[in-house]
């Protein structure tokens, strides 16, 4: 039995499988773990959704920014494109966007070690809160007032945690903090509007990467995280970044995490976008 962590698909389902038979995944003995963004911008979104529901008993997943999306387009809240429009044009639709929306924002194994989240996990969160919090969006995104709070969500974001602020601000900050965060202040506000690669230019601006954010709270698990294609893959004690770029044409990534060092295994992407911002 072995388990491996995998970073953002977003519809390369071609390189997926690829890769899972580099590494001689078995769903009937192994364990994939997917950090997120499964769906968006590639050209089978609907095949990997397909597929990863064809072995969910072997499947954890984590929601990323883009199957978040994903579920209000089919709810009328957001606008579809052509790379989504198969999955919700398809008869399983239904089936499939409800499996979606019993998945989590935090997986957590302390046997293995490792905890996943899409983006991370805020500065201003330990563990049991972060554990405490994934649950109350996970609430609401099963609930069958879905498309009323998924609606709320997507007005603009909350930049600090405030446990007096608003049930829906801090709803917002939740959300945003495990699918979009990148980089934060040393104050510890997050920014979710910068996408690029660190620089010291940004460190110069007071911006650095949410992980080494000053006074970040401890976390007894290894952090998975994807959703930052220009950091790439990255390690270090406290966290494993594995979003390589596979729809920009770099790389899909995994790590097998059920060793005493993480076996990394990449399979080089062709380019497979069907850029439709």
């Amino acid at each position: 039995m072995a388990v491996w962590a995998i970073g953002d698909i977003q519809g390369c389902y071609d390189p997926l499988k690829r890769l899972l038979e580099k590494i001689d995944f078995d769903p009937k003995h192994d364990t994939l773990w997917v950090a997120g963004d499964l769906v968006n911008r590639g050209p089978k979104s609907l095949e990997v959704l397909e597929y990863l529901y064809s072995i969910r008993e072997s499947v954890e997943i984590v929601l990323g920014n883009h199957d978040i999306a994903l579920i209000a387009a089919y709810y009328g809240i957001k606008k579809s494109n052509e790379s989504i429009d198969p999955v919700l044009q398809s008869p399983m639709a239904d089936e499939l966007i409800d499996w979606l929306r019993q998945q989590k924002f935090l997986h957590t194994d302390y046997t293995l070690g490792y905890c996943m989240s899409h983006a991370g996990i805020s500065p201003e969160f330990d563990l049991g809160m972060a554990v405490e919090y994934a649950s109350r969006i996970e609430s609401r995104l099963k609930s069958d007032d879905v498309a009323v709070w998924l609606k709320q969500m997507f007005k603009h974001g909350v930049e600090r945690f405030d446990r007096k602020a608003s049930h829906i601000d801090i709803d917002r900050y939740i959300l945003s903090s495990f699918i979009r965060m990148r980089y934060c202040y040393k104050d510890q506000r997050l920014d979710f509007d910068q996408k690029g690669t660190p620089t010291e230019k940004l460190r110069a601006k007071g911006l650095k990467p949410w992980f080494e954010c000053a006074n970040r709270k401890e976390i007894d698990l290894k952090i998975i995280f994807g959703h930052w294609s220009t950091l790439g893959f990255y390690q270090n004690d406290e966290v494993l970044s594995l979003d390589t770029g596979c729809l920009w044409g770099g790389a899909l990534t995994a790590a097998r995490i059920d060793v005493k060092e993480a076996e990394i295994v990449s399979l080089d992407c062709t380019a497979e976008a069907e850029i439709t911002l």
